[in-house]
């Protein structure tokens, strides 16, 4: 991937920001396991580093230690074996670990990624990423959803200066990984809906030329949802690409607006839940490909009411607390203090709102298109298909907005007057 490409095609953004990226590399291709070595030193990578895995990761990346070794690297490693959780104990322990290092490399995608890159960025340790599947779209971010108290928030991180993946090893990664990786793509549709919504209604910094950047992975991903799951190396490594530049968008727009919307945020909502009850989620991109589907279905709902009426909201707190229950209460009652909607007003989101609806009709597809795309790669797709059952699934719809101090168009929905609430709009 020409990093240096696109970042000079970044340079006089009309958005009036100077876009900056830390990675000096994506290198994406067969064969690549046996130059990781060789593209570590070229990089400048530290030769004295902590190796992060799993034991299913360092399987994937069979080889790769002797490769290292071999290449003059001195490495400690720490082997878990099966990490699903990204939480701050371990983050934590990684940084304690780093003492003895100069740099992290995660070999493996997902959770193992996030904590790393915390964990360097509170080490201050040079980050590099071998990847193992093509299965999330945070590969080139700055920020990791880390838990801490069985509450799941995105904190500040170290973006990688390298990536690496063999697409010898991606092709061959379990189909559940790679269809998990398109259901992270998809929510991508919604995520530049509800950026450019609170673009709107808020103020909040938009660029179009980093929402390009999004579309175009996008666009790339989409064209490939029937190839997905085969084990040829060349689809392996255009979905790769295209999860990279996703993360790189996050970067370039210093915000995970370009890659993250309300889907997110429901995705998280049901993790939390099931933490508490002591229960692991499903994988990351199974969650948010199925949030996003709920999500699609009511923005479209709504760009096509006629005769809204917007009032200043009135929650019933009480409601919501009961939602999160006594574990996260604090958590929300911090997240609203003030609540992110005091940033516009019910005229201010009336004055806009027929742009609003061209918005959601251009950006996203139909709830049937979105549907039909997904059930071609073999994607989730509804609550059961990811452990949810359909109680916990609509709290998550309805009650997922005050979990995080961020405009989306889901948020706004209590400034509207209308017959039907969100969960009445979900179940039709």
């Amino acid at each position: 991937m020409d990093i240096q490409k696109l970042m000079d095609s970044l340079k006089g953004c009309p958005c009036g920001r100077k876009h900056e990226t830390n990675i000096k590399a994506v290198e994406i291709g067969s064969g690549m396991l046996e130059k990781t070595a060789d593209i570590l030193r070229e990089n400048g990578f530290p030769q004295k580093i902590l190796v992060v895995a799993d034991q299913n990761t360092l399987k994937a990346a069979d080889g790769i230690l002797d490769v290292l070794q071999q290449g003059g690297f001195q490495w400690e490693l720490k082997l878990y074996e099966d990490l699903r959780e990204a939480n701050i104990v371990e983050v934590r322990a990684l940084q304690e670990l780093s003492k003895s290092v100069e740099g992290i490399l995660s070999v493996g995608t997902g959770s193992l990624n996030d904590i790393c890159r915390m964990a360097a960025l509170h080490a201050d340790k040079q980050f590099a990423i071998f990847a193992t599947a093509p299965s999330m779209d945070g590969f080139a971010s700055d920020t990791s959803p880390i838990i801490e108290n069985k509450f799941k928030s995105t904190r500040p991180a170290r973006q990688p200066g390298i990536i690496i993946a063999d697409t010898r090893i991606l092709a061959a990664a379990p189909n559940e990984l790679k269809v998990a990786g398109f259901g992270d793509m998809i929510a991508k549709y919604v995520g530049i809906v509800d950026w450019k919504v609170s673009h709107l209604v808020t103020g909040e910094y938009y660029c179009e030329n980093v929402a390009n950047v999004t579309r175009t992975a996008l666009k790339r991903i989409v064209s490939m949802a029937d190839r997905v799951t085969q084990k040829d190396e060349e689809t392996a490594g255009a979905i790769m690409e295209a999860l990279v530049l996703t993360g790189l968008a996050m970067k370039l727009a210093d915000s995970i607006r370009p890659a993250s919307g309300t889907e997110h945020i429901i995705s998280h909502f049901w993790e939390i839940k099931k933490l508490e009850q002591g229960l692991l989620s499903d994988f990351h991109g199974k969650k948010v490909g199925v949030a996003t589907l709920c999500t699609t279905k009511i923005y479209k709902e709504l760009a096509a009411k006629k005769n809204i009426v917007f009032v200043p909201e009135k929650l019933d707190w009480d409601e919501i607390y009961r939602a999160y229950g006594p574990n996260f209460t604090e958590d929300v009652k911090k997240l609203n203090s003030p609540t992110v909607t005091t940033e516009t007003t019910p005229e201010i989101v009336e004055k806009h709102w027929e742009e609003i609806c061209r918005i959601v009709e251009e950006e996203l597809p139909s709830y049937e298109e979105m549907l039909a795309l997904m059930k071609r790669t073999g994607a989730a797709t509804t609550f059961a298909d990811i452990s949810v059952d359909e109680e916990l699934g609509r709290l998550g719809v309805r009650f997922h907005p005050y979990m995080r101090h961020r405009m989306t168009l889901m948020r706004l929905i209590p400034m509207m007057r209308f017959e039907r609430t969100a969960d009445e709009l979900l179940g039709e």
